[in-house]
């Protein structure tokens, strides 16, 4: 194995813990009978596609769900219902980027979009404070900034030749198998975090 100089982080479910369910039953009490068939960890449709890659606007993404919604939902319901996946900040995790900034070049590669990403900002002031999240990073790349999401080949491919860096010397941890498998594919090195896992525990 390459030695390592680079480390790629996801942000959901390895850096901010994560609960699709907590908005797929939000999006079912609003009258979206079958949610998960839209949106999972796994998966996602045109709609969901369009909102990760900046590609539909936050005004017609709320117009499109409220198809699917019971008559009468609002804007600010639909908001609340697909923010409701983001908890709380892994505060011994983030501590630990400090201490990897040491030894590697951490970059962050996160599937997410422009609803998300004001709310998990908010949440990091609200829990940890200090400086902004995207500063434990030299860059990082947001889906529906960089108009790419993962798991296509092309996104990790366009990280490695953005940062300036070797796909033999990186890392990628993510908690997805599909993203897992798309960075191999160009020959990143990878560790499925999985859910009894912490990134402080491993060893790095």
């Amino acid at each position: 194995m390459a030695t390592i100089k680079n480390i790629i982080f996801d942000l959901g479910g390895v850096l901010l813990d994560i609960d699709y369910y907590k908005t797929s039953h939000a999006f079912k009490e609003l009258g979206v009978k079958k949610f998960d068939d839209l949106y999972s960890q796994a998966a996602a449709n045109e709609l969901f596609e369009a909102l990760e890659t900046g590609n539909i606007s936050e005004k017609k993404f709320y117009a499109a769900m409220q198809e699917y919604c019971m008559p009468g939902t609002v804007y600010q319901q639909v908001q609340t219902a697909w923010n409701a996946m983001l908890l709380s900040f892994r505060k011994e995790s983030v501590a630990f980027l400090s201490l990897l900034k040491e030894k590697y070049n951490l970059f962050l590669l996160s599937n997410t979009n422009s609803i998300h990403l004001p709310e998990f900002n908010e949440i990091y002031s609200r829990e940890i404070g200090g400086p902004i999240f995207d500063d434990h990073f030299i860059k990082s790349y947001y889906s529906h900034l960089i108009h790419m999401r993962k798991p296509y080949g092309s996104t990790y491919q366009f990280v490695l030749d953005d940062a300036g860096i070797l796909a033999g010397e990186t890392l990628f941890i993510d908690d997805s198998y599909k993203n897992i498998d798309g960075a191999k594919a160009v020959g990143i090195q990878t560790h499925l975090l999985l859910p009894e896992e912490k990134i402080e525990s491993l060893d790095l």
